[in-house]
């Protein structure tokens, strides 16, 4: 058989770096973890990387928001689905078989995306890369955590952290490029060869492990919330969709409600009798952990459901590229990364409840300003929002995970994290939904209140309509009716555009109030005193 010279070459390196991946050797744990931030990155990149490319996605398939948001809510349920799976699956399959799984669903959700050609197709495949990036995050976490001895432990979870902060912040400037220089299909296009490579790198690197105590696995928990939680979205973001005449009295609206309704019922019966549930809900019986709990999830609701709407409202609206819109969200995890370990730090030295508030009371004040957003808003106006947020999210995420987990045994401490996790992306599901609906019941809102001001036999109207026209002849060379024609066109463009401005600073006026109601649970934390 002919060598072909780069295929022989490789194999000779991966042969010479046999021992080097023996699990014995010390710099094998430390390959592992660079394997495993691969996929760490991957996964959470794609959760923001899309919000940059809506504009352009809806454009390319001549939708609104109300149909492209679930190009997130999607991908983010199939995640909150699949946390609480993959530990189980883990233990029972292997680890490096679930997570090399995970690497192959998510990159052939990647290709599929690539390649829709309608928008159903875009959402069905960001599904199978949300399970696959649903696989990757706690398994990696667990194969860390695993491999890693106690005193090398808090650097290596460190490392994989950076993995996610990164991709917070570098997430829409990447994507900006990608639909500015190229096209949208490219900001999934890229993750195919990284997968290959990442399942790669598993398949050479990773030795397998199998937990020898294997709990039995809750089907009916599974099967309850996975109805519970895309059938409830959907019955909220189709309630006042342009497609469903009936609105919220719709028949298929009432029985989606109805399902999720059963559904919920059946999953919280469940999860409380079952001897091992899939999603344990009696540590939220420990009262700063339940009410941690509900914190991140109203903050859920504001802070995510409100990240897809400056985009659009940048792109839309003010007329920036992808690129520009990804640049101004570049700051924001740098002063989070940066504020976090202060934060930490300060809440072992005094009560913890106090950063907390204050990072929610500046997030809610920078929601608070990000309502007064015009077509007129200066970019310098914008970034100020998104540095108080980036010291609000900094100051506000480390205390509240250090209540959360204060008083838990360390057994509960896997299933605790996953709670939190799938909380939060549920919480951020919810807001999608919540304010993609109550942003196109107030672009119509605002639209019937312009339009009714603006009275054809109105002497003002008349008048700006008689100047706008002048100019359009003076500029553009049409007279007449043509240049009448056109000047009103022109007066409902900047109608529309203005309504559509006022709901999304109506969006965000939801969303400070949403944040700054999060401070309320806070009051009812009671920390002990430490002893000296």
């Amino acid at each position: 058989m002919p060598k072909i010279p780069g295929v022989h070459h490789f194999l000779q390196f991966i042969r010479s770096q046999k021992a080097t991946f023996d699990p014995t050797s010390p710099t094998y744990r430390w390959w592992l973890l660079g394997n495993v931030m691969i996929g760490t990155f991957m996964a959470v990149l794609d959760a923001t990387i899309v919000n940059v490319g809506l504009p352009k996605i809806m454009a390319s398939f001549g939708v609104g928001i109300d149909k492209i948001e679930w190009v997130l809510t999607a991908y983010m349920l199939a995640l909150a689905v699949m946390l609480p799976t993959a530990g189980w699956m883990a233990d029972k399959f292997g680890y490096k078989r679930v997570y090399f799984l995970g690497l192959f669903l998510f990159t052939l959700g990647s290709f599929l995306c690539g390649v829709s050609s309608t928008e159903d197709i875009l959402i069905f495949s960001r599904v199978i890369q949300g399970l696959g990036a649903g696989a990757l995050m706690p398994v990696g976490m667990a194969i860390i955590t695993r491999e890693f001895p106690p005193e090398q432990r808090g650097i290596a979870l460190g490392f994989w952290s950076v993995a996610a902060a990164a991709s917070v912040s570098f997430g829409p400037l990447i994507g900006g490029y990608l639909v500015d220089t190229f096209n949208w299909p490219l900001i999934f296009d890229v993750n195919v060869p990284v997968g290959i490579g990442g399942m790669l790198a598993t398949a050479i690197i990773q030795k397998e492990f199998r937990n020898p105590t294997i709990k039995s696995f809750d089907l009916v928990g599974f099967l309850s919330a996975s109805i519970f939680l895309p059938v409830l979205l959907y019955a909220l973001t189709e309630g006042n969709a342009s497609t469903n005449s009936s609105g919220w009295h719709a028949p298929y609206i009432l029985l989606c409600f109805a399902i999720s309704i059963i559904a919920f019922t059946v999953f919280m019966v469940n999860e409380l009798l079952v001897e091992q549930p899939l999603i344990d809900l009696r540590l939220l019986g420990n009262r700063n952990f339940g009410i941690s709990v509900l914190i991140m999830f109203i903050f859920g609701m504001g802070m995510f459901g409100s990240t897809f709407l400056l985009p659009v409202y940048l792109q839309n609206s003010l007329g920036y590229t992808a690129l520009q819109a990804g640049s101004v969200f570049l700051p924001v995890g740098i002063i989070q990364g940066i504020v976090a370990p202060m934060a930490g730090f300060a809440s072992d030295k005094i009560n913890p409840k106090i950063p907390v508030i204050i990072g929610a009371l500046l997030m809610g004040f920078s929601f608070y300003l990000n309502s007064y957003l015009s077509y007129l808003t200066e970019h310098s106006f914008i970034m100020t929002t998104l540095y108080i947020r980036g010291v609000g999210m900094g100051m506000m995420f480390t205390p509240l995970n250090t209540i959360a987990f204060r008083d838990l045994p360390r057994t509960k401490m896997a299933q605790a994290s996953g709670i939190t996790n799938i909380v939060r992306q549920v919480g951020g599901s919810f807001g999608v939904a919540m304010l993609t609906t109550v942003l196109t019941i107030r672009v119509t809102y605002h639209t019937q209140m312009f339009g009714g001001l603006m009275q054809a036999n109105s002497p003002v109207f008349q008048s700006v309509q008689r100047n706008i026209g002048h100019f359009i002849s003076a500029n553009l060379g049409s007279i007449g009716t043509v240049a009448s024609q056109q000047s009103q066109y022109l007066l409902f463009s900047h109608l529309n555009l203005q309504a559509f401005i006022q709901a999304i600073d109506d969006d965000f006026l939801i969303a400070a109030i949403l944040t700054v109601a999060s401070i309320l649970p806070i009051f009812f934390i009671k920390l002990k005193k430490k002893n000296k």
